[in-house]
């Protein structure tokens, strides 16, 4: 993880709880697990015991990241006043020629989530849009080849 992550607040509020939530329930949930699993016996066959390491190791390492991403990253609090131009944490409309226009929240890459009108400011679009004004008009370079898009609205 060598660049510096980037989360809204309500991406961090939303990272922070689900730390919380594996910290303590999760954590309490697998070693009972593990607990139940050791009284039955051998352990070198018994798949219980086995899928109850692996799942701790998972969610250990979950709970690292988290860790990580929550001391490292730069939260972009929200903005009370007008903006501008588009940035990390703000919603932009954009159209592209005579489809239907799209609004979409700027996020950091760990919180992007494109089925819910959430996008990266790494990804293509995002990256295409930042720094830039109502009115603009951006290309993007996407797998699916070059779009256009106009900026109708930011807020």
């Amino acid at each position: 993880m060598s660049e510096t992550p980037i989360l809204t607040a309500q991406g961090a509020a939303k990272l922070k709880e689900e730390l919380e939530y594996l910290t303590t329930v999760a954590r309490r949930e697998i070693a009972e697990r593990l607990r139940h699993a050791v009284s039955q016996g051998d352990l070198s066959e018994n798949a219980d015991y086995h899928k109850a390491k692996e799942d701790q190791a998972f969610l250990e390492g979950r709970i690292q990241e988290l860790e990580y991403l929550l001391k490292n990253a730069i939260i972009v609090e929200n903005n009370d006043g007008p903006v501008e131009e588009v940035q990390v944490g703000v919603r932009v409309t954009v159209q592209e020629g005579e489809y239907p226009p799209e609004t979409y929240l700027i996020v950091g890459a760990k919180e992007a989530d494109p089925r819910n009108g959430k996008i990266s400011n790494e990804s293509p679009i995002g990256s295409a849009l930042i720094g830039h004004k109502v009115g603009d008009v951006v290309t993007a370079q996407t797998p699916n080849g070059t779009i256009t898009l106009r900026i109708l609205q930011i807020e």
